[in-house]
């Protein structure tokens, strides 16, 4: 009876904020100028090619597969490979509407440590993948389809792409508060504690390489984290999980082995990992 209660007030929360949050941002979506940050992100100036990258993973609201497409035409599009690789390993960890949710959930402070700690380790990795070479694993692959383009207050349009990303996305957030329903209700919170609410710090490494073959959505993990939370478990290692599930599931992988060749693939992975790694050991020692 708990679970289910608990279960009830966790989808419930999570179902409004998710549709007025989608609708408002799909609303506002036709302002964004999109032909400008394309042009700023083949541009010259690298610092703000970054910034235009991430802020164009902050407005498309994609889960890690759904990237990929919006890759492959960057790519065709002649943007370079730095560039295209920071907006790969922001986009699914940078999504408005469920920062948003973060925020509301877990807390604003939570949420704006991890927004700058995933923005910022995406353009060293960005960097550093470039620097050391590993363009030259990118196939040649054509894609088209992508197109940005909305109309300002399209209020049947906004309520399309909110209808759509209900459709992709809200299945997750059920998903995560029916485990956090679980975890609540039936997981001890002394046992929790016990194993995962100590400041071990091997717990964070280990806790970002589960994330990954675990294939746990950031939607899913926001009401998964709460509940870990609330129980005892440490913020370092549920981060780490909530990132590394978040930036590289394995369908992802799949289809990022259609465009690069193994050598990315396996640098992508280890990234992810080396991210979710130091983003988890920054909450550690704030």
């Amino acid at each position: 009876m708990d679970v289910l209660k608990s279960f009830t007030w966790i989808a419930l929360e999570l179902t409004v904020l998710f549709v007025v949050i989608s609708f408002l941002i799909s609303l506002l979506q036709g302002y964004i100028p999109y032909e400008k940050l394309e042009k700023k992100l083949s541009g010259h100036n690298q610092f703000v090619a970054s910034l235009a990258a991430i802020l164009f993973a902050f407005i498309t609201p994609f889960c890690s597969c759904s990237t990929i497409p919006v890759v492959v035409n960057m790519l065709k599009n002649k943007i370079p490979f730095p560039i295209v690789m920071i907006f790969l390993f922001a986009s699914p960890v940078l999504d408005p509407t469920i920062l948003t949710i973060m925020g509301v959930v877990m807390g604003w402070k939570v949420t704006m440590i991890y927004t700058v700690i995933t923005a910022v380790l995406s353009v060293i990795i960005g960097f550093t993948l470039d620097k050391l070479g590993f363009q030259k694993y990118v196939k040649n692959v054509v894609m088209t389809g992508f197109n940005s383009t909305t109309k300002k207050f399209d209020w049947k349009f906004a309520w399309q792409e909110t209808w759509s990303l209900m459709k992709n996305v809200y299945p997750y957030l059920l998903i995560g508060a029916a485990i956090g329903a679980i975890i609540h209700g039936l997981v001890p919170t002394e046992f929790i504690a016990n194993w995962f609410g100590h400041d071990a710090w091997w717990l964070i490494p280990i806790a970002a390489i589960i994330g990954i073959p675990l294939y746990i959505r950031l939607s899913s993990m926001i009401p998964i984290s709460q509940i870990l939370i609330l129980k005892g478990m440490a913020l370092g290692p549920v981060m780490a999980m909530m990132i590394s599930s978040a930036g590289a599931s394995l369908p992802e992988v799949i289809l990022l082995k259609s465009i690069f060749r193994k050598q990315l693939v396996l640098a992508f992975i280890l990234s992810v990992i080396t991210m979710s790694t130091i983003s988890g050991f920054i909450f550690y020692l704030v």
